[in-house]
């Protein structure tokens, strides 16, 4: 357990890149993370928690070690860990990664995807997991969903770049993928907004 706890200490530009690698297990899939973006609370107009707690963004005021899940478009859900200490509400969406095990209920989840997009972006990654908004503020070590520790890659094996979809704060390069990697999602700005007709 400390070692999440290590894994987890610091800022969110800090811990997202250590969290490549690490795994993610629920029921019997497991994932192990390859692609994630760091989103800084209060000082990230891309965050979230930018403008101070809410009840949807409570979670992210807490302990580290606790899962953030948030619905999207109507219809996903997507997932980040709450990192750093209470009160600063830093976090890392986990953005893609490779099923490692329990494939055969990873594919009921998504039935009909291919193995490397399985879990290849936020929303898929939690469909793999079988992750809902019921498991926002799990605590990953005590389940039903866990994080674990997993091979830490040195650095020239990640990239960095600007993150997925975001109108405030696009630009910055908080985006943290295994250089290479076929689970890692492509990137996409976002789509401009429709003016009046």
């Amino acid at each position: 357990m400390s070692g999440l706890r290590e894994l987890l200490d610091g800022s969110s530009l800090e811990v997202a890149p250590r969290l490549l690698g690490a795994v993610i297990r629920h029921g019997a899939v497991s994932v192990r993370l390859t692609e994630v973006e760091a989103y800084a609370g209060e000082q990230d107009p891309g965050s979230h928690a930018f403008n101070g707690p809410t009840p949807r963004n409570q979670v992210m005021f807490g302990p580290s070690g606790h899962l953030y899940c948030y619905f999207v478009y109507g219809m996903h859900v997507c997932a980040n860990v709450v990192v750093g200490p209470p009160g600063d509400p830093a976090a890392v969406l986990l953005r893609a990664g490779e099923v490692v095990d329990g494939h055969q209920a990873a594919l009921q989840n998504r039935p009909g995807a291919r193995h490397h997009d399985l879990a290849r972006g936020p929303a898929r990654l939690c469909r793999a997991l079988g992750i809902g908004l019921q498991h926002n503020g799990c605590d990953l070590q005590a389940g039903p969903i866990l994080l674990e520790v997993g091979e830490r890659h040195p650095d020239s094996a990640i990239a960095s770049g600007p993150r997925v979809g975001l109108r405030r704060a696009p630009d910055r390069p908080w985006r943290f993928w295994l250089d290479g990697h076929p689970s890692v999602s492509a990137y996409r700005p976002a789509a401009p907004l429709k003016g009046p007709s």
